[in-house]
């Protein structure tokens, strides 16, 4: 849908020279054309990324990575580049991304995991099995809803928190949590998934969020088994090697890191913003290829 609504306004912005300039084109030859300046664009943003594999000491020293089969990952500095010039959100700390081979972070469809580091200290989880989820639902959609005011006055669109798209669910074997959420933006028809990875660490939390959208939650989901098997806190920063006379234990437990108050400003403005300012990035980017493949201004002087 955002592709097809994408060309109709390069269409519309270009008509007028390409009726002057070029032959008319069939619909299915517009099509094929912007298709392939849209993927000319995504090349020439990919070749600039330089892709890592194998394993990882993520910065900070605090976890270490192996990059999962069918996966590839940027470092920091790469991260913050696709954040904020290729996806256009504020600048925000990060210790890298995580993405499938399958996609480029400059196609409209593609997904990664965003990984962070918040050192909130011990985050006790003998609350796990006591949380009524249906209840904390609630309780975020109705803090989604305070939260707006602030949005909008920031010159955000309006979020609504819609229902979880996979319940919370904690692995104490592994001291890690997941879920994911259904989020609608301001007046668009589209649904948003962010699909939430927590691990739990001595001193703080690895966070790792991933957005795409709802035919993505089987392919997200299917691939947490191998991200949680491939990420691990170094020696000495692991959950069992919490010590109660040294270390700080956080102000949330389990349901806190799910109600998301800790991490909301850095967690809902920073990621989810992608599709909006992604299209409007190709939109501009790829109009100096949309025109050479089309033809416009094909006899400028």
């Amino acid at each position: 849908m955002k592709q097809l609504l994408l060309l109709f306004i390069c269409l519309l912005w270009g008509g007028a020279a390409f009726a002057a300039s070029s032959p008319v084109l069939s619909a299915a030859d517009s099509v094929a054309r912007w298709q392939k300046a849209q993927r000319a664009y995504v090349d020439s943003i990919d070749r600039t990324l330089h892709y890592q594999q194998g394993h990882l000491k993520l910065p900070g020293g605090v976890a270490e990575l192996t990059v999962p089969r069918g996966f590839r990952f940027l470092d920091s500095a790469q991260t913050a580049r696709v954040l904020t010039t290729i996806w256009g959100n504020p600048k925000s700390e990060c210790l890298g991304m995580l993405l499938p081979e399958k996609y480029s972070p400059a196609e409209g469809d593609s997904w990664a995991y965003v990984i962070r580091y918040d050192p909130m200290g011990y985050v006790k989880d003998s609350d796990a099995e006591d949380i009524d989820y249906n209840e904390l639902l609630e309780e975020m959609q109705n803090d989604t809803r305070e939260g707006n005011k602030e949005r909008e006055a920031a010159g955000f669109e309006p979020v609504y928190l819609l229902g979880w798209a996979a319940n919370p669910f904690y692995d104490q074997q592994k001291n890690a949590l997941h879920w994911a959420k259904s989020l609608r933006f301001g007046n668009s028809p589209d649904t948003t998934l962010n699909y939430n990875v927590r691990l739990l660490g001595r001193k703080g939390v690895l966070v790792l969020n991933a957005v795409g959208v709802p035919r993505q939650l089987s392919e997200i989901r299917a691939s947490i088994p191998g991200l949680l098997a491939n990420v691990t806190f170094a020696k000495g920063e692991r959950y069992a090697d919490f010590n109660p006379s040294l270390d700080e234990v956080a102000a949330y437990t389990i349901g806190g890191l799910v109600a998301g108050k800790v991490l909301a400003k850095v967690g809902l403005f920073a990621l989810i913003l992608k599709f909006w300012k992604l299209g409007l990035l190709a939109l501009g980017g790829a109009w100096a290829a949309l025109k050479r493949f089309l033809g416009f201004g094909a006899k400028e002087s």
